[in-house]
């Protein structure tokens, strides 16, 4: 795994898992809300993953940005459909999402050469 994605992703779990730790309400229904949002209803999870996907980069929230790429990727969007996501965020945030982009496109890069490896990995092995 990329050293960044590996810290992005080490990070998040162990802080969320030290913050619900806490005895406070509050925070865990936060939390709780959230993951009910992202579930599949009217819309389905992939659109539900643009559309965080899109406000965290009008947000200019590179966290969400990188968890959003992440869980994009891993609900299938296409490198297309990303671009078309990233002109969204682009156009409603104006010109300082730029530098937002930029991150949210290394991040997509790195993800694809990780899965890129994984799958030449799994080619190798079924050959042996």
């Amino acid at each position: 795994m990329d050293d960044r994605i590996k810290q992005f992703t080490d990070f998040r779990k162990r802080m969320n898992e030290r913050i619900l730790a806490e005895d406070n309400q509050v925070v865990r229904r936060f939390f709780a809300l959230d993951t009910q949002t992202y579930k599949p209803g009217a819309l389905d999870l992939k659109t539900k993953e643009m559309l965080g996907l899109v406000a965290s980069m009008v947000l200019r929230c590179d966290d969400c940005i990188s968890y959003h790429v992440a869980q994009c990727h891993e609900a299938g969007v296409s490198r297309e459909e990303f671009f078309e996501v990233f002109s969204v965020g682009l156009v409603v945030g104006g010109s300082i999402v730029i530098p937002h982009l930029r991150r949210a496109v290394d991040f997509l890069d790195q993800m694809e050469q990780q899965s890129e490896g994984a799958g030449a990995c799994a080619q190798h092995g079924a050959e042996q």
